[in-house]
């Protein structure tokens, strides 16, 4: 069994690819995802599954990483489920979309693949429940502690008229640079800078639309 291959892209096309390996071209399937990242004339690895057919040449199917090669091999032991469409699959919904689903029992999102109604949906749900596992993903990083002088800094410019999207975001461009300003906690001095940024800004859009005009 062919598990992977390495070597230089020679061609890209639609739904194809062509890898110089070891003086042969060798053709992979691949979704377009795949295929958008490959160069022509760059060096590529993938991960590959080797599918024979009966009356016609085998197939060989390429993926960026095992997760992929794992969705799309177990997909092939569902029921009416051929290697084309456990590749529409993985184009339309990802690998971690497939576990996802799975595990929450959402037949539906199979539905947006082409050429899988509601039935084949269902059965996908039944077959490869407890066959495909959630992996587990690391706990997500703890928010940055919001300054305390930005919500008085907020505060100060909505009530000079700002919106509050305005304003957040004029706290945000006029400061960028400016971290000993920003860790100084100075809301006076934070105050009179994004004011004056925001002045700037307002004034330079009007010097703009008088010349536009």
């Amino acid at each position: 069994m062919i598990a992977s291959i390495t070597g230089q892209v020679e061609h890209v096309g639609l739904t194809t690819a062509v890898v110089a390996v070891g003086g042969f071209g060798v053709q992979v399937q691949a979704t377009p995802e795949t295929l958008s990242g490959l160069r022509i004339g760059g060096e590529v690895r993938l991960d590959t599954a080797y599918v024979a057919r009966k009356d016609e040449s085998p197939l060989l199917f390429g993926f960026r990483s095992p997760a992929e090669r794992e969705v799309f091999e177990i997909m092939l032991g569902v029921s009416g489920v051929g290697p084309r469409t456990a590749l529409a699959v993985l184009s339309v919904l990802g690998p971690d979309d497939v576990h996802r689903a799975i595990a929450q029992g959402d037949a539906k999102a199979f539905t947006t693949v082409p050429g899988i109604g509601p039935k084949g949906a269902r059965r996908i749900m039944l077959e490869l429940a407890d066959k495909l596992i959630v992996p587990d993903r690391p706990a997500p990083a703890a928010a940055a502690p919001v300054e305390p002088w930005r919500e008085q800094v907020l505060e100060a410019l909505v009530g000079l008229g700002w919106n509050e999207k305005d304003a957040a975001r004029g706290i945000a461009d006029a400061l960028a640079g400016r971290e000993e300003l920003s860790a100084s906690g100075d809301v006076s001095a934070i105050l009179r800078t994004v004011l004056a940024w925001l002045g700037a800004a307002k004034a330079g859009a009007r010097t703009g639309a008088e010349r536009g005009a």
